[in-house]
């Protein structure tokens, strides 16, 4: 779905106009708009283009009263097999992984962009499919009318009950969810709403570029979470911290005072202050 206003004069200023309302979100084109941070120049219409490109492609090979499964089948074997479209084994904390124009070019990403594009194709042809925030890995969810399938969209391949379970107690042992404390799998498998997909997408690159201490870069990243949600104070805290380490001190102190006022039960809060104390003896 292409979202229709005037062009705002920058990127935040689009990915605004994209974002702020849950209803009609464009998950896709916001998603896509996450590129132009490291590709001033994209045009995210052209990328939704190509897309629609591939779309008509996949469309041919797919009879009108096809049934929902045969749709399935010819869209894994056109994404997977034929374009080769797969997880990027050799750099997976490369950036580009998350950027959908380069993932459309290198045909390489990490299960949430593949998901993305996917989901997208899929949604084109009738599909009635969702990403999964699944623990650990997003995988992708189609509703059939004899069931559902899940796809592991990293690799293509198809995820029954048991490999699920499976994979899943990693993540119950970290977080003592024994038996007694145990939930059904289903509930793992909820279709994540379009903000959600887009934050996890942004704490990623956060992820990557606050490991290799690329300040600039993590700055442009919490510019687009606190507009996504503006309330998640700990990502005020975080931009703070950044402009701190580039020494933006005015800007730091400003961010840090916006957690310090809403944060007051933050195990960090002590800290924060203190910070903010040393970073105002800076500049008198």
């Amino acid at each position: 779905m292409t979202f229709s206003f005037d062009t705002p004069t920058t990127p935040l200023a689009y990915f605004r106009a994209l974002v702020e309302s849950d209803a009609d979100f464009p998950l896709f084109e916001a998603a896509v708009s996450l590129a132009q941070d490291e590709y001033p120049e994209l045009d995210v219409q052209q990328v939704l283009g190509d897309v629609d490109q591939l779309l008509l492609r996949v469309k041919r090979r797919i009879a009108p009263d096809a049934a929902p499964l045969q749709r399935l089948r010819v869209l894994n074997q056109f994404f997977f097999q034929d374009l080769g479209f797969g997880g990027n084994v050799n750099d997976y904390y490369d950036p580009d992984n998350s950027y959908l124009n380069a993932v459309l070019r290198t045909r390489r990403g990490i299960p949430i962009s593949l998901a993305l594009l996917w989901t997208e194709l899929a949604e084109g042809l009738g599909l009635k499919a969702h990403g999964v925030g699944f623990p650990g890995h997003f995988m992708i969810k189609v509703n059939l009318p004899r069931g559902q399938v899940v796809i592991d969209p990293f690799t293509g391949q198809s995820l029954s009950r048991e490999d699920l379970t499976e994979r899943l107690e990693p993540f119950k042992r970290r977080s003592g969810l024994d038996d007694d404390f145990d939930v059904p799998l289903g509930l793992y498998l909820q279709a994540s709403p379009p903000r959600e997909v887009i934050a996890r997408m942004l704490r990623n690159l956060k992820e990557i570029h606050r490991t290799q201490q690329d300040w600039m870069r993590l700055i442009a990243v919490q510019d687009r979470l606190i507009v996504l949600l503006p309330q998640a104070w700990g990502e005020w805290r975080d931009r703070g911290l950044a402009h701190a380490e580039q020494g933006h001190t005015a800007l730091a102190v400003r961010d840090l005072e916006t957690y310090l006022a809403h944060a007051e039960e933050g195990l960090d809060v002590d800290a924060i202050a203190d910070r903010v104390a040393e970073l105002r003896r800076a500049r008198s």
